[in-house]
């Protein structure tokens, strides 16, 4: 019996000696190992062996990232407005001596860090810019952060403040005075836009006005152009008829004076009254007045006595 007890008991022995022998860390994690309570060296990944009672694990750190929550409180900004605030913390323990031996309890040490550091970062703000800059809030309060946890091994990758909520009398006091902001912005728009239409039908007034002046002026440019070259037309006419009748042509003045009478006829003709053709009594006298014309030409020739007068056309 005695003999039994003894084996047992060198067999839990023999256990225990090769469970504090050998030491397996997993991946994601690191030991310390502490000799006699003093630390000695870190075990990475992977299969170890300790001197059993000699040496024994210390600390075992959680190597990879970690998600700290940041519970709500109340900040008040600079403009005195109590808003309440929370976030979300991510770090990775990058030394796990410093972690396990420089703070006693890293979780508890960041948690208040960042809650402290929220706090004075968002009392520097008045209320607006607290709602405005929160990328800059985080990347300000990650610089403070990482800064201050350095020391214990811990590096600090993000920090997000995940809600800023301003208390209910003050999100309806903002909601009335975005609602009359926009209600502003729509007003002066509209305005805007009524002087933009009244602006642009004057200026179209405008240039047709010009447009309009410059037709009539080209217009009459064009119609005295054409009285000038009438005139100077009628004047080359009238010119060769008289040399044509210096010359002794009768002949010439009885087509002039012939054309501009059936000229006129056809102006008469070309009336509104056309299938009526009346002719003043001095249209007869003007007719008649084609022989006396001609009369007078044959006299002007014969004084000449060089021109064979020709009677005009009837």
């Amino acid at each position: 019996m005695g003999s039994w007890i003894i084996g047992v008991v060198l067999v839990l022995l023999v256990i225990i000696v090769i469970a504090k022998l050998v030491r397996i860390v997993p991946q994601g994690y690191e030991w310390t190992v502490e000799t006699f309570g003093r630390y000695t060296r870190t075990l990475s990944p992977g299969l170890h062996f300790l001197v059993p009672f000699y040496q024994a694990v210390g600390a075992r750190m959680n190597m990879m990232e970690q998600v700290l929550d940041v519970p709500s409180q109340d900040v008040i900004t600079k403009d005195n407005a109590v808003v309440r605030v929370d976030g979300v913390v991510f770090y990775q323990v990058l030394d796990a001596a410093k972690a396990a031996y420089e703070v006693a309890n890293l979780e508890q040490a960041s948690l208040a860090l960042v809650m402290t550091n929220i706090r004075t970062v968002l009392g520097s703000m008045d209320l607006d810019e607290s709602l405005s800059k929160r990328d800059a809030i985080n990347a300000q309060l990650l610089r403070v952060v990482d800064e201050a946890t350095h020391p214990w091994g811990v590096k600090v990758n993000r920090i997000e403040i995940k809600d800023i909520a301003p208390p209910r009398d003050l999100i309806d006091s903002m909601a009335r005075q975005m609602k009359a902001e926009r209600e502003k912005r729509a007003n002066i728009l509209e305005a805007e836009g009524f002087k933009q239409a009244a602006i642009l039908k004057a200026d179209g007034e405008k240039q047709s006005a010009i447009l309009a002046a410059e037709g009539k002026k080209e217009a009459a440019f064009r119609e005295a152009e054409a009285r000038i070259r009438l005139a100077e037309a009628e004047a080359e006419a009238t010119r060769m008829v008289s040399d044509a009748i210096a010359s002794g042509n009768i002949n010439a003045l009885n087509y002039f004076v012939a054309n501009k009478y059936v000229e006129a006829l056809k102006e008469i003709a070309h009336s509104p009254n056309q299938k009526m053709l009346l002719l003043p009594m001095e249209a007869t006298g003007v007719i008649g007045s084609l022989a006396g014309i001609a009369e007078l030409a044959k006299e002007a020739m014969s004084q000449q006595g060089s021109a064979k007068i020709v009677p005009p056309p009837r």
